[in-house]
């Protein structure tokens, strides 16, 4: 707008300069005179103003034209815009009522399940370990008893285990495994009157920290915690055929017969593939005939397959599942 008006006065002032010095010269000549001069050089200013002032007013036109298209192509494009917005918020929203309405049918009966379920896994443990400190008559123990569940077997499967020792009293209790269960199942052996315990651990510094535990509540006359590495294991008369599987070395069981009871919680499921097989091709050999054989996490995928195989391999076995928090499988000889 500037440019323009700068453009206009330039002109004007150009034009005025032009028509005076046009009718001075008439006027000099005397073919006109001054009055008439003056006359014509004022109109011819006018002519020239509102000449200018159409000019201007046109150029305005065109720019309030040309702002009032770019105005509308801009309100179009925010509304566009709010528009595309729109439909997204609308169809964040829906998706959320969707995942809403999913998680109400879906996923939140499904927590109340679990709530409930684990709500009882907590009172059975509870009730178990209850029975289990009332029974060992361990009000008065010093120190502590050490904690059950996690990587600790849980209180419902050590009750299954005491229970079994006082009722086949057996000399000698073998288990894949030690920590917390091998004080608990000593405390078990002395007060069912005799036997020992003897517990398999895999790793040197672990089973260190068991011999600790178990020295603290005096039971190191009862459990022995051996040091059993992992070595390489094959089924017998199968070593050109069957790839070797890590177990504990059977150094460590060569002295042992007449075992009355084997609990089976380890080597760790982490080790391989089916890593508590070897227990029962190793151990039963060196059992006593009405032995009793505990496995612990006998509803993992990898135990169930591992207890079809122990009866399928060993015909003499028959087993019953115990219901507890990780599941247990108890296996015994047949009767016949």
């Amino acid at each position: 707008m500037r440019s323009l008006r700068a453009r206009f006065t330039v002109l004007a002032v150009a034009s005025g300069l032009i028509g005076a010095a046009g009718l001075s010269v008439l006027a000099v000549l005397g073919l006109l005179d001054w009055v008439a001069a003056v006359q014509l050089a004022a109109t011819g200013a006018v002519g020239v103003a509102a000449g200018g002032t159409g000019i201007l007013v046109w150029r305005l036109t065109r720019m309030v034209r040309r702002l009032s298209r770019e105005l509308d192509a801009h309100t179009h494009r925010v509304s566009e815009a709010i528009a595309q917005d729109r439909v997204e918020i609308i169809s964040s929203l829906d998706a959320t009522k969707g995942e809403v309405r999913r998680i109400r049918k879906q996923s939140l009966p499904g927590l109340a399940r679990d709530l409930v379920r684990q709500g009882r896994h907590d009172y059975e443990q509870q009730v178990a370990w209850t029975e289990l400190r009332d029974f060992l008559a361990l009000e008065n123990t010093a120190p502590f008893m050490p904690s059950l569940r996690g990587w600790a077997a849980s209180p419902d499967v050590l009750r299954i285990l005491v229970a079994a020792i006082d009722e086949h009293r057996p000399t000698l209790v073998v288990e894949c495994g030690s920590g917390a269960s091998s004080v608990w199942m000593g405390y078990a052996l002395r007060r069912a009157g005799g036997g020992r315990l003897v517990a398999l651990e895999h790793d040197e510094r672990y089973a260190e920290l068991s011999r600790e535990l178990v020295a603290a509540h005096g039971l190191s006359d009862v459990v022995e915690v051996r040091h059993a590495p992992l070595t390489d294991w094959t089924p017998p008369g199968q070593a050109d055929s069957a790839a070797p599987r890590p177990w504990y070395d059977e150094q460590a069981v060569a002295d042992l017969h007449g075992i009355g009871l084997v609990f089976v919680d380890g080597p760790p499921e982490a080790t391989a593939e089916q890593a508590r097989y070897p227990a029962v091709p190793v151990l039963l050999p060196r059992c006593a005939f009405d032995a009793v054989l505990v496995l612990d996490d006998a509803d993992r995928g990898d135990e169930r397959a591992i207890s079809d195989r122990w009866l399928t391999e060993h015909q003499e076995l028959t087993s019953r599942d115990e219901v507890t928090e990780k599941g247990a499988r108890v296996f015994t000889r047949n009767a016949s």
